[in-house]
């Protein structure tokens, strides 16, 4: 029978209900029922990209790695699940959003997943050789050629110490430039309106074929290029 204290009783488990169903960003929860992050398919084979970027270390840097920066984030989903519906660029954009106690994680994490997936849509076998249209005059305008560009960006790889990615963006001014980042840090935090290529430049990267030899990596992984993901990143609404 339907009373007024059952009816109370009723709007207060709904209510308590609701209210668990909206956590803050940060605040603990229990555990997600299925992994919120995934690796995302390469959309070619591991093989693809031979003999610039060999199989095993296609393999080991998509499954392993990568697989490495979802396992951990997806723990973080299960104490934090506002990373799992706030928008990976926005956090990376403002790092000092999130608390300082799972910062560290959630930069390189949730920056390892995002760099990496960027990574692997910017490759393609049997891509065109330089870019084209208006990323290409954007390119001379800014570097004189595609071929100082790919210097200078070689040069950004070569130059960083220790593990990290070389980039070409598009700054806040809206000008083409050419930074880097160490480990798993990303362009956003720096201010990038854009980011429209990048090189992974870890050993782990390259190490099975090319050993310490990060310069022959680099003049191999142009090969690479997707030059139309590329044009489509210069095309995309600033950040």
């Amino acid at each position: 029978m339907f009373t007024r204290r059952n009816g109370l009783k009723c709007t207060l488990a709904l209510a308590a209900t609701a209210a668990a169903a909206r956590p803050g960003l940060f605040s603990p929860a229990h555990a997600a029922a299925e992994p919120v992050f995934k690796v995302p398919p390469l959309g070619y084979g591991f093989d693809a990209l031979e003999p610039y970027v060999d199989t095993a270390t296609m393999t080991i840097h998509h499954d392993r790695h990568h697989g490495a920066y979802v396992a951990a984030l997806n723990g973080l989903v299960e104490k934090y699940p506002g990373l799992a519906t706030t928008a990976p660029v926005a956090l990376l954009t403002d790092l000092a959003t999130v608390p300082e106690a799972v910062r560290g994680p959630v930069r390189n994490n949730l920056g390892g997943h995002w760099n990496h997936s960027f990574f692997w849509e910017l490759m393609t076998p049997g891509g065109a050789k330089e870019p084209s249209g208006e990323l290409k005059t954007a390119i001379d305008s800014a570097f004189g050629s595609p071929a100082k560009l790919i210097e200078k960006v070689n040069a950004a790889g070569l130059g960083h110490f220790g593990s990290g990615w070389a980039w070409l963006i598009v700054d806040k001014l809206g000008k083409l430039d050419i930074v880097s980042t160490p480990n798993q840090d990303t362009p956003l935090e720096q201010g990038a309106q854009r980011v429209v290529l990048g090189v992974d430049v870890w050993e782990h990267a390259y190490y099975l074929k090319y050993q310490n030899k990060r310069a022959d990596y680099l003049a191999a992984w142009w090969n690479t290029v997707n030059w139309d993901r590329a044009a489509a990143n210069f095309a995309k609404a600033p950040v």
